[in-house]
């Protein structure tokens, strides 16, 4: 049922997110101060957009991370691809 209530948010607290990613809220807090967890610094408090919680459980992808994937794959066909090709038709 608290899943339900963090979708609603845009952001979340420390605390939330813990709750959210199953962890503790000191792994959630080292987690963001090693910039693993992208957050935003309002006052004294840390938020966690709900898109990023998104991004570490696997639903989502950020658009900077989809570019970075879509440019592997490009270089990967354009030097591999008649092998791939040879191991498609296998």
């Amino acid at each position: 049922m608290k899943e339900k209530n963090h979708k609603k948010k845009e952001c979340l607290s420390i605390s939330e997110a813990a709750s959210f990613l199953g962890m503790s809220r000191i792994s959630v807090y080292k987690k963001v101060k090693k910039g693993e967890i992208r957050s935003v610094k309002i006052g004294k408090i840390h938020v966690i957009p709900r898109l990023a919680l998104g991004e570490i459980r696997g639903e989502s992808i950020s658009r900077h991370r989809k570019t970075v994937i879509n440019r592997a794959v490009k270089k990967v066909v354009k030097e591999y691809g008649e092998l791939l090709r040879k191991l498609g038709n296998e």
